[in-house]
Formats: structure tokens, sequence, C-alpha cells
């Protein structure tokens, strides 16, 4: 029989050590006889750009005295013997590429998410399902290895290139000695003792799996914030108190939603707000029909994320939070010595900063000759921002300062009349069909984002509270829906037009 040799796929994104692993499995086989060789074809197709690396090992022993042999640049289809993926959408791909298959691949992967480009830029909820994912890698591979392995190189303080060499080690799809593979990160020199952590975890982990004593572990499940417990409220300030008690007046269907539609608008702006949101929706349970729960809860989240909407303020004061410093602190896993410089990109529009200003200012700006001129001229070119310097933290500080005169903004204005005129069309169609009131309340996804992905939110939105008025009595609710997801569906609106002529409403 030909000898044939080892053949390696590893699917990483930026700044996850995808090369070091690389580095780590050619040392691991030119160390214990064999041959090696590495290749990498980097992408920029999502995220930070994941990279495929493919490594070959082929034993001298099987050599002899014939010439060195001949090792491929790629992977192909069908001729993987073991893929490492280090995140599960990129076990997904590989799934996809062909690189796994029933016969043959031994296929390590975690289990956790890094939502892609196409993910995060969908109109609606463009998330894929991480438990279909599973299912399919489950079903290619010939054995599958899984676990969060980004959960266990933080709690090891290491990267998950260092968690994947020990769940390789684990899986003994390599004929070295779990000894080769920790001489191999001893030989490295760098981070040596946080390594050997990280790769202890994972050969466990691997161990675990194989031997079928551990669950290789779940897709996570996108973080939800925790709502403001009502049983606390006597340790809070007396007017947030106040608040959290009035929220006992909704359904216990809904009452998690507005406790945490209480707790947004508070961080937006101040309780007083917050009192506003409950106000809203005290008007919109009084004058109910009948008691509707699911109503109630529907509008209470998609209230809360209307008036607590995204603008410079908003997001200036998002980005000079300590919080943020923190959090973006450990996530470079930066010393307590080392400096750390956080750079933003920033483009905002003139139609952004008129909104900021107060109502008749901003007007006034929108539609003045040479100063409007002015303006657009220092605003034609983005600039970047370094926020963890003082001149950068004490400009975007001092936008977020503007919170206090928020109330007089054109935006807050226009954005206010928007939101009545929505619950009156949520109450005038609970009137006539309950039903069909939910779905008018869902309709508040489409209004989203900023600048131009806004615009079009709001365009598809008024046009299909332009069809609930002239059709409350006749409209389904399913037809409702399914325009508000052809909506959601691209951004030029060719399924939404689709939709509208297919149903005799263009």
């Amino acid at each position: 029989m030909t000898p044939r040799p080892i053949k390696i796929a590893i699917l990483a994104m930026g700044g996850e050590g995808g090369g070091v692993l690389s580095d780590w499995i050619i040392d691991l086989a030119e160390h214990n006889g064999h041959i090696a060789q590495g290749t990498s074809v980097p992408g920029v197709a999502q995220r930070t750009g994941a990279t495929i690396y493919y490594v070959e090992l082929f034993p001298l022993a099987e050599a002899g005295s014939a010439p060195e042999p001949v090792l491929a640049l790629m992977p192909l289809p069908g001729d993987v013997d073991i893929v490492l993926a280090s995140e599960l959408m990129e076990a997904g791909r590989a799934v996809q590429r062909g690189l796994v298959t029933p016969d043959r691949t031994t296929l390590v992967a975690s289990t956790h998410r890094v939502w892609s480009i196409t993910e995060k830029t969908a109109m609606g909820d463009g998330r894929v399902d991480g438990d279909a994912l599973l299912a399919h890698t489950e079903a290619a591979a010939k054995r599958l290895v899984r676990f969060d392995m980004a959960q266990v190189a933080e709690d090891a303080g290491s990267v998950i290139s260092a968690v994947l060499f020990g769940a390789l080690a684990g899986t003994g799809a390599l004929p070295f000695a779990r000894s080769a593979f920790e001489e191999t990160i001893a030989r490295g020199g760098v981070g040596v003792a946080t390594s050997r952590r990280a790769f202890d975890a994972g050969f466990e982990r691997a161990r675990q799996s194989i031997g079928g004593h551990a669950p290789g572990g779940a897709a996570p499940v996108a973080p939800t914030a925790a709502a403001p417990s009502p049983t606390s409220s006597s340790t809070l300030d007396p007017a947030v108190a106040a608040l959290v008690d009035r929220a006992e007046r909704f359904p216990a269907e809904a009452r998690p939603i507005v406790l945490e539609g209480i707790r947004r608008c508070i961080d937006w702006q101040d309780p007083a707000y917050a009192a506003l949101y409950l106000d809203r929706l005290d008007r919109l349970q009084q004058g109910l029909a009948a008691p509707a729960p699911q109503l109630l809860a529907e509008t209470a989240r998609h209230l809360a994320l209307w008036m607590t909407y995204e603008d410079t303020v908003r997001v200036a004061a998002l980005k000079t939070r300590a919080s943020r410093f923190e959090r973006v602190h450990g996530e470079v896993r930066a010393g307590d010595e080392q400096l750390l410089a956080i750079d933003e990109y920033m483009h905002p529009r003139l139609q952004e900063i008129c909104e900021t200003l107060p109502a008749r200012l901003g007007h006034w700006l929108e539609h003045s000759g040479w100063p409007r001129r002015l303006v657009e001229r220092f605003t034609q070119q983005g600039r970047v921002v370094t926020t963890s310097s003082l001149p950068g933290f004490l400009l975007l500080y001092g936008i977020a300062g503007l919170r206090r005169f928020r109330r007089s903004s054109g935006r807050f204005a226009v954005e206010t009349a928007r939101i009545e005129a929505w619950l009156a069309d949520i109450a005038r169609v609970e009137k006539r069909n309950p039903a069909l009131a939910v779905e008018v309340a869902q309709c508040q996804r489409l209004v989203k984002g900023y600048g131009d992905t806004h615009a079009r939110g709001w365009r598809n939105f008024g046009t299909l509270m332009g069809i609930v008025e002239r059709r409350a009595d006749t409209l389904a609710p399913a037809t409702l829906r399914e325009l508000r997801d052809a909506a959601l569906a691209d951004e030029r609106g060719d399924t939404l037009h689709a939709a509208l002529t297919r149903h005799a409403l263009a």
C-alpha cells in the first residue's frame, strides 16, 4: 500500500493564533520523524478575515531512499484527514467546502459564535441557527470533538490556538505522544505557562468528548441583558423604585420586558424619560378592548427600542464609558503596564449634526447657505478620534454631555411624533383585530440604525403603516407579517415590492 501524507486544514480568524497553531504542528512533526509543509491563504470575507492554514505531514521512515514526496499546497474536498475550526461558523464553512467527510475526517471545532459580517448587517435577525450548524457538522464528520474553546481559553488566560492544539492531541488523530505536543509548546518559548494551561484543558475536554463522559457542548445562545429584579426596589433610588413598582401593574408575561425597558430608558436619558415610557404603556393598556398580554409585551419591547434610538449623543456616551475601556483592555489582554490606544472612525453627516442641535437651530443650519457648505466641507471625510487620549476623550465626552439638551433637539421631536402615531395605530387596530395589532407593534423592527439604513427602514415602515391604515378591516395578520419579513429581506426593497405585487397592495 502506497503511504500517503496526513492532511490537516485549520480554519481560524485573525488574531486567534492560527499561524502559531500551524507552526506548532509543523515543529511537532519535524521533531518526530516527519516531513512537514504548511501554507496559508488569508481571507477578508468576514469579521477580521478568516484564514485557511493547510499542513501535510509525511513520515521519513516511509519515504526511505525515494525522493522527497511532493506535498500539496491547498486542501481538496474529500481529501482531508483532520479539520481544526476555531469557531462554529468556520466548522460549517469547512463542511460546505467539502473538507469534512464521514469516511475520513476528524473535526475539532469550537462551539462559540463570532457573528459574521452578513449576520451583523442583515436588516432582520440574520443569525445562523447554531443547532443546525452543529447537526450538519456532526453528520458530516467521521468523528467530531466540540466544546466552547473560547471560554476554555479565557479561563486559562490564553488564546484559542493552544486549546485547539490540546484538543488535537486529545483526539489521538496524530501519531505523537502527549509529551511531544508539550515539548513543542516549550520550544516556542513564549507564553509557555498559559499555553500549557490551555493545552491541558483542551486535551482533557477532547478526551471526555471522545469517551462520552461529558457533552461536547452546545451552541451558545446570544446573550440578553438581565432585567432588574422587582423585589430589589427597596434598595434602589426612590425615583427608580417608584418606576419598578409601577411595572407591577402590567401582566406577568410583559413585566420582565417592561422592567428592561425602564432600565434602558434611564440609561439612555433619565428616570423621567422612563416614566414617560410607562405612561405610554399605561395609556395603551387602559384603552384595550380586552386583556392582551402578548400585545403589551410586544409593544413594551419595541417601544423601549424606539425610545432609545441611536443618535450621536448615545454613540458618544457608549464610547466613553469606563466599562468599555475595561472590556477592550480585557479583550486584547493588555497588561497593566502596557499602553493601549483606542481609535474610533467617525463620519457624522450634516443631517446627524442638525438632528443633534436644538430644533430651530438645526433646521436653520440644514437650510442655510454658506454655513451649511462650511459644515459639509469638514464632514466630507471621516476622521479618526483616539478616545484613549485626553483630547479625543474630551471631545466625545462633551458630545455625550449634550444629553441634557436632547429633549429640545430636532431628532427628539421627530421621533416623539412618530412614536405617538405608531401607538395610536396599535390602539386603533386593536379594537378591530387584536392579532393584527400585535403585528403592527412588531413592525417597529423596520426602524433601526442610522443614516441610509434608518432612512430605508423608515420608508418601508411608512409603506406598511399606509397599508394598515387603508386595509385594517380586511388585512390578515399573516399578510402583514409576510410583508414585514420581506422588507427585512434585502436593502433594495425588491422582495418587499414583489410581496406587495403578489397581494395586490403595490
